[in-house]
């Protein structure tokens, strides 16, 4: 390298200096090895240390041509694990968020300070037309990018995950719109009668999810019990529709049934067996849906959606799933007979989303322990 200024040596590597760029050279074995850096000596002793350090751990640290955008768009094309959903959401975020600011960048040379800067980036103009995007969807980004390091560190394509160091940027806490039963009771009204009547119904009494009530079998239904089984859901991909088991354990789960919502799911059942034999589709057997199309194929969970929102409720399908929690939390049911009736992966997933209903438990909670020490309590006096 010409017009070098100064030129240091640190163990088994050295640093060429010109102006504010430094080429750091090491050996592994008998191979040589570079990388040029912009920045102070400071950082420039601090990098080599690190990869010599690395090395020492048996870590990589031969520079590559990888760039993060390639990395993510490789592994997001060949990771079977991924559900069809999840990656395209997932492609979708990287495509839209990531890969413009942070693709061009190597897979090794990325930086805590780089996602500090890519944060507030996406904060100011990451939306659509260079508008604001919310902390909540800088914060998905920002868990994708720290999934696809992991990844690379697990491969040792890096020797760190960077993005350990940063914080995603704090979401406002806000309480989750809970419909209340003067709501409840006029969509139910405007019901009456109509298609959507029943999968609305069985939402409310249920909590189960939109994709859940689409991937419903009458085989999962015993009205003798009075209990249904969640066991799969209808997906909804660009590649079409697909039917999938839970994501965890405990997405696979028995609900019990309540004496009305019994009541419900046998009139509808009643009603569906009569267009059946009107369309000469024969018997209901155990693998038919129960929410489905006239011909008996499965009802979309995006129609649902659609369907839904003509009603103009101004509040999304996944509400019903909302209010079925809150109608849970007020009758004073603990976290984890919740968290076992929706499904979610622990209990501390299901404080996370409604902690702020729980808090109205609290007057009860002292309510209890008064009636169960009594006076016990009380001063004493002799």
């Amino acid at each position: 390298m010409a017009h070098i200024h100064k030129s240091r040596r640190h163990g088994d590597g050295g640093i060429d200096q010109r102006g504010d760029r430094f080429r750091l050279r090491w050996r592994i074995g008998n191979r040589r090895h570079s990388k040029t850096i912009i920045g102070t000596a400071r950082e420039a002793r601090a990098e080599l240390r690190r990869i010599l350090g690395d090395a020492d751990r048996g870590l990589r640290v031969v520079p590559g041509k990888l760039t993060l955008g390639v990395y993510i768009e490789e592994w997001l094309a060949g990771d079977t694990a991924l559900a069809a959903k999840t990656k395209e959401r997932y492609l979708q975020l990287a495509r839209q968020q990531i890969l413009p600011h942070l693709g061009a960048c190597s897979l090794q040379d990325l930086r805590p300070a780089q996602v500090a800067e890519w944060h507030t980036l996406l904060l100011k103009s990451g939306g659509a037309g260079g508008k604001p995007l919310g902390a909540r969807t800088v914060g998905h980004c920002h868990r994708l990018l720290h999934k696809a390091l992991e990844r690379a560190v697990s491969l040792e394509l890096v020797a760190r995950n960077v993005v350990h160091t940063v914080r995603p940027p704090k979401v406002d806490t806000k309480e989750i719109e809970i419909l209340d039963r003067a709501r409840i009771d006029a969509i139910l009204a405007a019901l009456e009668g109509k298609e959507l009547h029943s999968i609305v119904s069985l939402a409310l009494a249920t909590g189960l999810r939109r994709g859940e009530l689409c991937g419903l079998a009458w085989g999962a239904v015993d009205l003798d019990k009075a209990e249904l089984r969640v066991e799969r859901s209808l997906e909804q991909t660009q590649a079409g529709l697909r039917f999938k088991g839970p994501k965890t354990r405990s997405g696979r789960r028995t609900i019990s049934l309540a004496a009305s919502t019994v009541e419900l799911i046998r009139a509808h059942r009643r009603q569906q067996a009569e267009q059946r034999l009107k369309l000469g589709m024969g018997r209901i057997t155990d693998e038919d849906l129960v929410f489905a199309r006239a011909d008996g194929s499965p009802y979309p969970p995006n129609n649902l959606s659609r369907d839904w929102s003509r009603l103009r409720t101004g509040v999304a399908f996944h509400s019903l799933r909302h209010w079925h929690a809150s109608a849970l939390i007020a009758s004073g049911l603990d976290v984890v007979a919740v968290s076992k009736r929706l499904g979610h992966s622990s209990p501390a997933l299901t404080l996370s989303v409604y902690s702020h209903l729980f808090q109205g438990n609290d007057r009860r909670a002292a309510e209890a322990i008064e009636k169960a020490l009594g006076s016990s309590l009380g001063p004493k006096f002799t």
